[in-house]
């Protein structure tokens, strides 16, 4: 590979994707997407995943690998970089990481506690304990007296209980037993995409239109009549959102004006993340074009 992997972090909206694939076509590059959305077949719209096009002219990963009811975590993503920095290896081209979701990068980087595949007995138990949500919360606060998870989060809780009936230990325990190995062991210089608020505001209201006009609802309506509502790709900002339109709940100025509030509430927390977990390069889309050639 010409040089170690890259990183273009940001905010929803800050045109993270259109820069890499610049810097990709130019630097012999190929793309992770660091994006929980993305990585769903069938939510294109919603997820502003890159279009056919871009898709074509620049090997990416971590898009389009799953359908939207199988569930997606950091481990699996870990599997689409092991998969991406091999091919670069093996193709001698540059890997540029980018995407909004920076946590699975962080995770990649401070390393990852191997969890055991959880079986169908332990499944079996956990189901049949999630019958009765508070009960299986109490359970969980039985086994754990230190979590700190909501008792309305069932996702966790079911996550936490498949561990106890797995290995007979809280997770914590099991985190605690089982160090984490680090993922990444090659040297990452990150770059973070700065944005001014005011600007930042105007790309997510013409994103937000865009997306409407592309065809938002109609994809939100296909995938209302074809997956459970409860799933974790199903509750994503733009997807939760129209589906209240969809069951007549709000308008569609509503839905507009919901999108772009819970996205800028997004784009707020991902710049807080980024500027407090990473050591990086800050700034507009010319300086980390300057600083990237600088590497390449």
């Amino acid at each position: 590979m010409a040089s170690n992997p890259i990183a273009i972090i940001g905010s929803t909206a800050s045109g993270k994707s259109s820069l890499s694939i610049e810097i990709a076509k130019k630097y012999n590059g190929v793309i992770l997407s660091l994006d929980a959305l993305s990585v769903y077949k069938e939510i294109d719209i919603s997820s502003a995943k890159p279009s056919k096009s871009d898709l074509s002219a620049v090997k990416h990963f971590g898009v389009d690998e799953v359908y939207p009811d199988v569930h997606f975590n950091v481990l699996d993503f870990s599997s689409c970089y092991f998969e991406a920095i091999e091919y670069a290896n093996k193709h001698n081209k540059n890997l540029i990481i980018v995407g909004g979701s920076s946590f699975y990068l962080k995770s990649l980087m401070d390393g990852l506690s191997e969890y055991p595949t959880i079986s169908k007995e332990a499944i079996k138990k956990t189901t049949l304990q999630m019958q009765d949500k508070k009960q299986a919360y109490e359970l969980l606060k039985s086994i754990d007296d230190k979590i700190t998870i909501h008792s309305n989060d069932t996702y966790r809780i079911e996550k936490q209980l498949n561990m106890y009936f797995q290995t007979n230990q809280s997770l914590r325990e099991f985190n605690e037993n089982n160090p984490k190995k680090k993922i990444i062991k090659e040297d990452i210089n990150i770059f973070n995409l700065y944005t001014e608020k005011n600007i930042l505001d105007s790309q997510i209201e013409i994103r937000t239109n865009d997306m409407l006009n592309s065809g938002l609802i109609e994809e939100v309506d296909y995938l209302k009549n074809k997956y459970n509502h409860n799933l974790k790709a199903m509750q994503s900002i733009g997807i939760k959102e129209t589906l209240s339109y969809l069951n007549n709940e709000i308008n569609k100025e509503e839905l507009k004006s919901l999108i772009i509030k819970n996205t800028k509430a997004l784009a707020k927390r991902q710049k807080t993340f980024n500027r407090t977990q990473f050591d990086c390069f800050s700034g507009g889309v010319e300086e980390i074009r300057l600083q990237i050639s600088k590497q390449f």
